[in-house]
């Protein structure tokens, strides 16, 4: 359940989605964090941490960097992953404005952490420029509406993989 690298074999047909790692915060409660991104306006511009990984880097040591460096939070224990690459396409409006260059989505690998510190470990401006301006638990339920469209499909298949691990801790 740990680490893999950049390069796992993948179908041909995510050749050109960026290789990239989500982050499925679980709070002793059982809640997940989120994230409202500072360069999205509107209502749903919110999403869990995620981000590139870099070639030849590991896949969870990508995940841990992206949340520390998206949410300031180091303190979690690997519990999930998924064993697939999920992926998404960019609207076309997406890949103009974000210069996505030669990549027409994302491809995800998804890991479930345990949150083990106290909610004063995060800081959203450790990153800049900060990817969030603000963040928020909430429960698995009430995810789907504050994520964009193009993202739901994707989300919708985290929180199913990771439903059985979304609980609180034990005592």
């Amino acid at each position: 359940m740990g680490g893999e690298d950049f390069d796992p074999p993948y179908p041909e047909a995510l050749a050109r989605y960026r290789p990239n790692v989500g982050v499925v915060l679980i709070n002793g409660h059982g809640k997940l964090w989120l994230g409202r991104r500072s360069d999205s306006p509107g209502p749903r511009n919110w999403q869990f941490p995620q981000g590139g990984v870099d070639k030849g880097e590991d896949l969870l040591a990508a995940a841990l960097r992206e949340l520390h460096e998206e949410t300031g939070a180091s303190s979690a224990a690997l519990i999930g992953r998924t064993s697939e690459w999920m992926a998404y396409a960019f609207p076309p409006s997406h890949r103009r404005s974000r210069g996505s260059g030669r990549w027409i989505g994302q491809k995800q690998i998804w890991f479930a952490l345990r949150f083990t510190g106290e909610d004063t470990e995060f800081d959203l401006a450790a990153h800049d420029p900060p990817e969030f301006d603000a963040w928020r638990w909430v429960g698995p339920e009430d995810v789907l509406p504050y994520v964009v469209e193009f993202k739901q499909a994707t989300y919708e298949r985290v929180l199913e993989a990771f439903r059985p691990l979304i609980t609180p801790s034990p005592a």
